[in-house]
């Protein structure tokens, strides 16, 4: 079972470690921390966009608030990751709690996208596997990368641009997705006024309430349309 297992997450594994190192010498270099940390915040936290934000505004000596706010409104979708598979991992018994935890953008699209018999049990172990495959290779890349930066003498000038460049990628790769631009110009809109008008410990969250309201009453004008909408039809 964990050779297949194995060559379902192969993608993953390809994907994670590259990725995993790049955070471990991000963290090695711009924080002042053991490099053990590096890796236990990839069994403890387990996101990888996440982390890599979290030492950011670590090293830009943001304050935990911020850093707790921009973590949870980054992967507030995770919610919804579970939300979506509460049946399918309905009777997992201890394994639920995991699988819920484990639930990154990867590991969804294989729980979602691969073969499934009628053993219900027996796949909730295929699902417990891949999961756990997964976070391993996170946690390798990690350990990997923050031994690299603490060991080995390198300039590192420029490496915090990773995470700028994900959230280019994943920018594009949601624009593509949804062909909705309006979220991108309101997040770059509400961060210039943030920056304008605020100082800079309290630019992002004041940023992220400016999308937050702006999107709220944006979805309280269309559900009030589509309701007129439904009374004149009906």
């Amino acid at each position: 079972m964990n050779r297949s297992v194995f060559h379902l997450t192969l993608p993953v594994l390809f994907g994670y470690l590259p990725l995993g190192m790049a955070f471990g010498v991000l963290f090695s270099t711009q924080l002042d921390y053991a490099w053990w940390i590096a890796p236990l915040m990839g069994v403890v936290i387990y996101a990888g966009a996440g982390q890599i934000l979290a030492v950011s505004l670590l090293a830009a000596h943001a304050g935990l608030l911020e850093v707790f706010v921009a973590m949870l409104v980054l992967n507030a979708r995770h919610l919804f990751y579970g939300l979506s598979l509460l049946r399918q991992f309905h009777g997992a018994g201890w394994r639920k709690p995991y699988l819920i935890f484990g639930l990154t953008d990867e590991t969804y699209s294989l729980l979602t996208s691969r073969p499934r018999g009628p053993d219900r049990a027996h796949e909730q172990e295929i699902d417990f596997r891949i999961t756990a495959f997964n976070q391993g290779y996170w946690v390798i890349g990690c350990a990997l990368g923050a031994l690299l930066g603490k060991n080995v003498a390198f300039d590192s000038t420029g490496i915090e641009f990773a995470l700028i460049s994900l959230f280019i990628v994943l920018t594009i790769e949601q624009l593509k997705a949804l062909g909705q631009s309006f979220p991108i110009w309101l997040g770059a809109g509400a961060a210039a006024i943030a920056v304008m008008i605020l100082p800079p410990a309290h630019q992002l969250i004041g940023a992220i309430a400016i999308v937050t309201a702006v999107l709220l009453l944006q979805y309280a004008k269309t559900r009030d349309t589509e309701n007129f909408e439904g009374q004149e039809h009906g």
